[in-house]
């Protein structure tokens, strides 16, 4: 098969790329054919974000004029070849960018200025990255006239890992970056540039490694065409199979250039989230109606892995530690598959047959995940109770993965429990439905007794294992645990965790 060119922008300029093998990772061209070596590899798995760099995208909305999309991304797990025709920045563009308006006397970015100003860096491994994530910050809310406060700034920051300065500051930096001169991005110069290289962008080559199809049906002829070639999306998965298991894939099909799978609809009472859509994206539009999932979102993982990772993606791999599976679940969401034979729903927990195995045929695709919008406590009558809660417990508190993921739907009505939905992770080969637990809810007074038979049921339901993360006997105690909690913050009882404890500032 041939490979295919890589075109990208840089400093404003087209960097053209030939002979770039399909499974080869953005970190690997920048650092040893591009020369970049600002750039760190730290961990090679998307946790440290030393390598992370800023993408930038020409997205077209309906019926408004395209903006530029930017995001900080880990180019340790990302595909070189997933880069063509966007912008990309890496630690030495800040001060070399034509399109960056520096502020005389002030050659570096405001990112990396506070940086030195606050004193936010020790041995220097970490500070590409940080400075990465601080432009993407900068560029995304500081320069829109929206100050950062110290929760945004360490909900930005949550993709990269320091040993020595204990963060504080480098927060100080992430706030402090607005009070100096200004140094905007030309986005307009951006957003032309890059639709210059979308024209000359060549369409689909069929003898090519690597595709990346615009269009769904084209999608699907590819992959009946070459079952057996790798799919990816944001890669954060592959990336790992990659850079840890050293897989080789002779072909790749990309999906994330199709635009029906870019696309986020509401319509008939659910959210229609496409297969590509970020996580960033996914979890911002279940936000809007769920405003409660907002920590459990910034916890799934730091902001470059949910920047470049799908919620497709998530699902069609099928972890049983992935914890968009569990809130899907707990909501009743449904999948559609697709190929060139047609389309077929089925609700989420029906996909998985066993550790890492679903019922997808060879040619089909997991092309959308249908959300429904449930009434929730702000809808309820007086009286009513409808309640989500969805528990993430973790080693660390930011950007690591579930030892046990819950997450818990219950409405009642009169006292009585009227609807009970569970999912769960990190319990069991799949991600899965609280069966049992749920019949234990349904039906029944909602009180302290009702709320103890449900953990007992949960327990009796699953037997977890033991591994790295936790005892299988430590995962059993938390599914009670967790039930108790969600009782007890029914009835007004707040818990005591480390989300309350505001991030220290000094003066």
């Amino acid at each position: 098969m041939t490979t295919r060119t890589i075109q990208f922008l840089r400093r404003g300029q087209p960097v053209t790329l030939h002979d770039v093998p399909p499974d080869r990772t953005l970190l690997e061209v920048l650092r040893e054919d591009l020369h970049c070596t600002g750039t760190k590899e730290g961990c090679g798995e998307g946790d440290c974000g030393a390598c992370t760099v800023v993408l930038g995208e020409r997205m077209q909305q309906a019926g408004k004029d395209p903006v530029l999309q930017l995001r900080a991304i880990n180019s340790c797990i990302r595909l070189a070849h997933s880069v063509d025709g966007l912008a990309l920045w890496t630690v030495e563009d800040l001060a070399r960018d034509p399109l960056i308006a520096h502020a005389a006397g002030h050659p570096l970015h405001p990112a990396q200025e506070a940086m030195v100003q606050c004193h936010g860096s020790q041995c220097g491994f970490c500070t590409p990255g940080f400075v990465m994530s601080l432009f993407g910050l900068y560029e995304n809310h500081t320069l829109q006239g929206a100050p950062v406060d110290r929760t945004q700034a360490q909900e930005a920051l949550s993709g990269n890992l320091c040993r020595c300065t204990g963060y504080r500051p480098i927060l100080d930096a992430a706030q402090q970056m607005g009070d100096l001169p200004p140094a905007p991005l030309n986005q307009s110069a951006v957003l032309q540039k890059l639709e210059q290289l979308q024209r000359e962008r060549k369409s689909v080559d069929s003898e090519s490694a690597y595709q990346s199809p615009t269009d769904l049906q084209e999608l699907l002829r590819l992959r009946a065409d070459q079952p057996h070639a790798q799919v990816v999306a944001g890669c954060t998965d592959v990336g790992l199979w990659v850079t840890k298991q050293h897989k080789r894939f002779p072909a790749v099909l990309d999906l994330t250039r199709v635009t029906a799978l870019r696309q986020i609809t509401r319509q008939d009472g659910q959210l229609q989230i496409g297969a590509a859509a970020t996580l960033t994206e996914a979890f911002a539009a279940l936000e809007q109606h769920y405003p409660e999932l907002h920590r459990f979102a910034a916890r799934f993982a730091g902001l470059p892995v949910r920047n470049s990772g799908t919620l497709g993606g998530n699902v069609a791999n099928g972890s049983p530690i992935g914890d968009s599976m569990p809130l899907l679940i707990a909501l009743n969401a449904q999948i559609v598959l697709a190929s060139v034979r047609g389309e077929r729903r089925l609700p989420l927990e029906n996909l998985y047959t066993g550790y890492r195995q679903n019922v997808m045929a060879v040619d089909e695709l997991l092309v959308r995940i249908d959300v429904p919008l449930h009434a929730t406590q702000a809808t309820a009558q007086a009286g009513d109770l409808h309640l989500l809660r969805a528990y993430k417990v973790s080693k660390r508190q930011d950007d690591d993965i579930s030892a046990v993921c819950l997450v818990l739907r219950v409405a009642v009505q009169g006292g009585i429990v009227t609807e009970a939905t569970i999912g769960a992770g990190g319990v069991a080969a799949t991600p899965v439905r609280a069966t049992q637990a749920e019949a234990a809810l349904r039906g029944q007074p909602w009180n302290a007794a009702t709320a103890q038979a449900a953990a007992v049921a949960l327990q009796a339901q699953f037997s977890p294992i033991s591994d790295m993360r936790a005892s299988g006997a430590y995962r059993s105690q938390l599914l009670a645990s967790l039930v108790t909690r969600f009782w007890n913050e029914s009835q007004g009882h707040r818990a005591t965790t480390l989300e309350q404890i505001a991030v220290e500032v000094l003066p």
